[in-house]
């Protein structure tokens, strides 16, 4: 069995050849494959794998972490026109109970 050599590049550096191995390996994109690698100082990088013919590749990716909040989230995709203010009502809320017709109504 041949030794492949082991190889960490970033996403931005990569031949035409591992590019189209990427394409074959994560046809529908590679975002839900991606890992963190911790160094031993604690830093940290995301990366993913792909294997050449003579090269294994760990290669370094760019990730966007989502840090917006629930408010923030909400901001977005409601205008202010859209939140309810808490004083109104809805508008299958009525403001009294409708009075049924009872039977002692047809009487009287």
């Amino acid at each position: 069995m041949e030794n492949k050599k082991n190889v960490i590049v970033h996403i931005s550096n990569i031949s035409q050849e591992v590019q189209e191995a990427l394409n074959e390996k994560y046809p529908d994109g590679f975002q839900h494959h991606v890992f963190k690698v911790t160094k031993p100082n604690k830093d940290f990088f995301y990366a993913i794998t792909v294997d050449t013919q003579d090269t294994s590749y760990l290669i370094k990716v760019d990730v966007k972490i989502d840090t917006a909040t629930n408010d923030k989230i909400d901001e977005q995709l409601f205008s202010h026109q859209d939140i309810m203010d808490p004083e109104m009502k809805a508008s299958d809320e009525e403001d009294e109970p409708k009075k049924r017709k009872s039977d002692e109504d047809d009487f009287f």
